[in-house]
């Protein structure tokens, strides 16, 4: 199964291509990052953002996709580009027939580190560890997307055991 973990921002939006196969937290297939010109009207952002996944899930053709929820912080512009960011994001994810999951950035720390608010120094460094790379994913975008499909591939089975389960 091929998961692609999403951190999604208007300038600056980190993806990762997990395979898992059995219970194991899966290998990174490939990683990256979508960068948009702060220059450029906001239109042009959002549309060779919505480009770049379009031409990224049909290439790479993921199982599933996981993305990481806004959370609100003091700055509200930053807020509103990644509001919009996500939402072309989670436009071409369903236009390609794969919407994704999305995960509170603190559920994902707790469960990668044993702490919610953990650091992003020490997240990169569980990913590191968690996918025995030799060194951490940089930048931090990159390694978030990365933490998304690790929590996803955990928790995925369990709530798809869960709605096994409801339907019956």
């Amino acid at each position: 199964m091929k998961i692609l973990g999403i951190d999604p921002g208007l300038d600056r939006t980190g993806w990762a291509l997990l395979e898992q196969s059995g219970t194991g937290p899966g290998r990174l297939l490939r990683a990256g990052l979508f960068h948009t010109a702060a220059d450029e009207p906001l239109h042009v952002r959002l549309s060779g953002l919505y480009d770049s996944f379009t031409e990224l899930l049909a290439g790479e053709r993921p199982d599933e996709c996981a993305i990481e929820e806004v959370f609100f912080t003091k700055r509200a512009k930053t807020q509103s580009e990644t509001v919009h960011a996500r939402g072309v994001i989670l436009l071409a994810c369903a236009r390609a027939g794969v919407p994704p999951k999305g995960y509170n950035p603190r559920s994902i720390k707790q469960n990668l580190t044993g702490s919610g608010s953990a650091a992003k120094p020490q997240m990169q460094r569980m990913v590191q560890l968690i996918l025995k790379l030799d060194r951490p994913l940089e930048p931090d975008d990159v390694s978030d997307a990365a933490a998304i499909a690790l929590f996803h591939a955990r928790r995925a089975p369990f709530e798809r055991l869960a709605a096994a389960g409801r339907r019956k």
